[in-house]
This record gives structure tokens, C-alpha cells and sequence, in this order.
């Protein structure tokens, strides 16, 4: 139904409501998902960095998916995060987000162990021959200190191992290495983790945004965009500043409290 390859515009990283003893809290993930679909969000990305991946059992990660997909009912696609440090881990939780009806799942690489691009591009190309849905790469060097270099994303989008990245790193300068090392490559997907870049990623060649601002305001998100899709740039300066002036008024805080708390 969703084709990977067309993916653009608006995808919250879903916060994770919890409950007070830790338990998921499926109604709330419910109301979450109706409020960011009235915003006009384009996709959802349940289990990345917001959504507390590393920090939730499998169970409990089983179970968030579940019911961001049941919530979702196939208005719009779900992208499932995946953060393991070992490679049969990290394929189980592809395969389970395969299972609940991810169309994608958005990898980290492995982390703890210093690893070089080598270690990187092995991990991808494994991880995608037995993948039974496609693999985006999930650049965040400050959580995970490893870098995927632009060479060797390039290098994997050529051999078809990856589709896409989110780039969290608030590198530009990497953001636009990755835009210039697959310029011609059209369907590579290329989403900004970070909301205060996301018109000047547009403009560089971006497909959007994944981020977690959209939890708090998703209309604020997506009039950024809308705004650069219509060529309207004085008001998309004008959005993406409020915007920036949000994301500054939720970092407050261990991340991410700030977003669970607005």
C-alpha cells in the first residue's frame, strides 16, 4: 500500500506513554496517534530515541508497536525504530516489526564497541539479506558514537542495503555530504532528525523530517514543510522559527522528559 521509496513530509518519533508502574499505556499511544494524524503528519515512527527503544523490554516494544499500528488503521505508514548492539538482536526486532506491520524499520548501528565503516557496512548488509522489510540507517553519533560516513551510506544505498537515513547527528555539513553523495539517486530517503534544520534540509534535498517537536505540535511541523512544497518562504521562515523557538522550550530536562511533559 505505502511505498517506501515516495516516503515524505512529517513522521513524529513517537513519545512512549507509560504507565506509573512502567506498564505501556495503549490508550494514551492511541490518543497520541490521533493527535498527530489531526496535524496532517505524513508517517509514524514509533521506538526511536523519544520513544525510549533502549530503555523498554521487548515486550513492552512488541506491544507500543502494536498499537501505533492498530491506531494508525492504514491511514498512513509506520516505520518501526530498532536500537541493539548485536546483530541477531537487532534482525529479531526487524523481523518482529515485519510482523506487526512495519513497512520499514530504522536501524542504528551497533554501539558500546568502537567500530569502523568496515564493521558498518558488514552490519548493514547482513542485517538487509535477511530483512523481510527495508532497512534505514539511523545516524545518531552522540548516543551511539558511531558514524555512518556518507561514502559508506552511499556505498550501501548503491548496493540497495539501505533506502533511506535519519540523520540526527545536528551535523549539517554531514546532512549535505549525504544530499550530495546521492544526488543521483532519487528514491534514497533522506529525513532530518533534527526539527530546527528542517527547511534548510529541505532546501538542500531533504524528504522531511523525523522528530519529536511533532508529538507536541504536529501542525507546527508540517506547515514547515507545506510552506517549502508551496515555494512560500516568507512564511516558512516564519514557521520554522516558532518551531525552533518549541523545540528550545521542550529540551529542558533528561531527554526526553521535555516532550512527555508538553
Amino acid at each position: 500500500m505505502f511505498k517506501v521509496q515516495e516516503l515524505r513530509g512529517v513522521l513524529p518519533a513517537l513519545a512512549t506513554p507509560l504507565k506509573p508502574d512502567g506498564g505501556v499505556d495503549e490508550p494514551a499511544i492511541k490518543r497520541l496517534v490521533e493527535h498527530v494524524l489531526a496535524g496532517g503528519v505524513h508517517g509514524l515512527l514509533p521506538l526511536g530515541s523519544t520513544g525510549e527503544n533502549a530503555s523498554l523490554e521487548e515486550p513492552a516494544r512488541r506491544k507500543v508497536l502494536a498499537a501505533v499500528v492498530e491506531a494508525a488503521w492504514g491511514r498512513v505508514p509506520v516505520i518501526c525504530g530498532v536500537v541493539q548492539s548485536q546483530l541477531a538482536a537487532a534482525l529479531a526486532d526487524v523481523r518482529g516489526a515485519a510482523e506487526l506491520g512495519a513497512i520499514a524499520a530504522l536501524v542504528a548501528p551497533p554501539f558500546y564497541y568502537p567500530i569502523d565503516q568496515a564493521t558498518v557496512l558488514a552490519f548493514y548488509r547482513r542485517l538487509a539479506d535477511a530483512s523481510p522489510i527495508p532497512i534505514f540507517v539511523y545516524n545518531i553519533p552522540q548516543n551511539t558514537k558511531v558514524v555512518t560516513e556518507p561514502a559508506t551510506l552511499a556505498t550501501l544505498a548503491r548496493e540497495g542495503a539501505v533506502v533511506g537515513i535519519k540523520d540526527s547527528s545536528r551535523d549539517f555539513e554531514y546532512f549535505e555530504n549525504v544530499c550530495v553523495v546521492t544526488r543521483d539517486l532519487p528514491e534514497f530517503r533522506i529525513f532530518t532528525g533534527s526539527d530546527t534544520m528542517l527547511l534548510a534540509s529541505l532546501v538542500m534535498g531533504g524528504a522531511g523530517t523525523i522528530c519529536g517537536a511533532a508529538n507536541v505540535a504536529p501542525s507546527w511541523v508540517v506547515r514547515v514543510y507545506d510552506d517549502f512544497e508551496r515555494g512560500d518562504w516568507k512564511a516558512a521562515r516564519k514557521h520554522q522559527d516558532s518551531l525552533l523557538e518549541l523545540v528550545a522550550s521542550v529540551r529542558p530536562g533528561v531527554f526526553p522528559a521535555g516532550i512527555k511533559a508538553a
